[in-house]
């Protein structure tokens, strides 16, 4: 059933919380373009709310569906009964957790259409034969699927996940008002408490394996020496490694050289206090890290991960490089602050890339596409 055309298009994403994080951001953003503009925005939160609940458009929209460890019959039960009190008219669930609930809880699609977001490469446990098939039986209960970057499209198809050619690229966008270069850098690095000639290289995300942060503290044990204005801005909290992580930072044979600025809401200071973002993680879509800290004028040596690829050009932009142990991440990050005119020429760069193609109205004119595509297309079949 289509919605009516005198009101917003409901659209309801489930994820498993609104903790800060680059899925949960990427959401907010895009809620926040979209709400009160032809669209009704709404989140369901699998486990539990999140800090990112308080920026969504109206955090009052924003329930939690109390998930119990394992597959949670209840959770299926009172997603159902919100998508029949809300009226939603689109249900948008994000990697496959959120996929197997908003399955569940329309029936297959049957009773409210899902478009399904895939946000990171997928990992030795999503390459078994169960996962892989999970996912491709459940993607063909879809209205739409879609990938925020063509890398990961390309990455998924790789794996069989795609026979239809269904999956669509959609690129994250960044403010690019928010997110802007230093007025005045050493003020910005000061006020971090970093001092005047400090060569700052930064890590932004949740405290999570995944990110690679030891591979950070190990590259600047092996550079102390050779770079003693080296130092660590560490931006980002939470996560199942955060005791062990704070507890490597404090006990880091630098330590002193290593600044903890834990979760912010003023990520555009952060990033305009750093040099150089490194970005190690092997895993990522589209890393809204990444694209913040380009739009900031700030360079990033990144690991060649798909999404990573596609938006920094290792020769003008940024660089790239297989970032996979501490020796050659210590080597890429020696090359690369050996030479601070060039770290400057490459951030300006970075921010003329993000102005031309990862802007906030391209996103948004993405997921307008999308969404309005979904509830006009065919009902998905068993077949």
């Amino acid at each position: 059933m289509k919605p009516p055309v005198d009101r917003p298009l409901r659209v309801l994403h489930v994820l498993d919380s609104l903790a800060p994080g680059g899925l949960e951001n990427g959401v907010v953003n895009t809620a926040r373009r979209l709400h009160g503009h032809g669209f009704d925005i709404q989140a369901a939160c699998l486990r539990f709310r999140g800090d990112f609940a308080e920026r969504m458009p109206d955090p009052s929209k924003v329930v939690v569906l109390g998930k119990t460890a394992g597959f949670s019959p209840g959770a299926v039960w009172r997603l159902r009964a919100h998508l029949r009190a809300t009226g939603a008219d689109l249900l948008h669930s994000h990697n496959l957790g959120t996929l197997i609930y908003a399955v569940a809880a329309t029936f297959g699609g049957r009773t409210i259409p899902i478009v399904h977001g895939e946000h990171g490469q997928l990992q030795p446990q999503d390459l078994t034969p169960k996962r892989l098939l999970q996912r491709r039986l459940l993607f063909r209960l879809c209205r739409s699927i879609h990938a925020v970057s063509a890398g990961l499209r390309d990455h998924l198809r790789g794996h069989g996940l795609d026979p239809a050619g269904r999956i669509l690229a959609t690129p994250n966008g960044v403010d690019s008002l928010r997110f802007q270069p230093a007025a005045d850098a050493t003020a910005a690095k000061a006020a971090l408490g970093f001092q005047v000639g400090d060569l700052v290289v930064g890590i932004v995300g949740r405290l999570v394996a995944l990110k690679r942060h030891r591979l950070l503290f190990e590259a600047l044990e092996r550079l102390a020496d050779a770079l003693p204005t080296l130092r660590l801005l560490v931006v980002g909290d939470g996560g199942a490694e955060r005791d062990e992580l704070v507890a490597a930072m404090r006990g880091h044979p630098q330590a002193d050289r290593i600044v903890w600025a834990g979760h912010r809401n003023d990520l555009e200071n952060c990033y305009q206090a750093m040099d150089l973002l490194a970005a190690p993680s092997e895993i990522e879509g589209l890393s809204n890290a990444v694209l913040e800290a380009m739009a900031c004028a700030v360079p990033v040596l990144a690991h060649q991960a798909c999404g990573n690829a596609e938006v920094i050009d290792r020769h003008h932009s940024g660089y790239l490089a297989d970032l996979r142990d501490a020796a050659g991440l210590a080597t890429e990050l020696q090359a690369a602050l050996g030479n601070v005119d060039e770290l400057r020429r490459r951030g300006a760069a970075a921010r003329q890339a993000v102005l031309e193609r990862y802007s906030m109205e391209a996103m948004e004119a993405c997921y307008r596409g999308l969404y309005r595509g979904a509830v006009q297309a065919v009902t998905p079949s068993f077949r």
